[in-house]
């Protein structure tokens, strides 16, 4: 079983920063591909971006490229999506997602464990 905890959300404006951090429970992180997620009010959840067990992949949808950056800590079981440029259409809840697997995939069916998931506005 793995725990996924995500902290780093809140209020900002548009054009303002966040990094987002999920702390992972589980002896073989590093096996686990990890993704994020959110899901904005009256809208389903969507893939936001993903990371590679070994951290060499990465993926983003396209919203998000150029202004979102996804890595990870392996040593400290640490997943991090940090978050710039924000636009008022990125206010949602975010979620992070753990695989079983090392490879990434954008489809939430494909991965295992949830985390509770952290709040982000961006104010206009």
């Amino acid at each position: 079983q793995v725990q996924l905890v995500e902290s780093g959300g809140g209020l900002v404006q548009v054009g303002d920063s966040l990094r987002l951090s999920c702390a992972a429970s589980g002896r073989t992180f590093s096996g686990n591909a990890m993704g994020w997620f959110r899901q904005a009010p009256g809208k389903e959840r969507e893939f936001v971006a993903a990371i590679s067990g070994s951290g060499d992949n990465t993926y983003y949808t396209d919203s998000v490229k150029g202004r979102f950056t996804i890595s990870r800590d392996n040593a400290q079981n640490m997943v991090y999506l940090q978050m710039n440029s924000l636009k008022p259409e990125d206010t949602a809840v975010y979620y992070c997602a753990s695989r079983k697997i090392p490879t990434i995939m954008r489809n939430e069916y494909g991965y295992n464990y949830w985390g509770q998931g952290t709040q982000v506005t961006v104010s206009a």
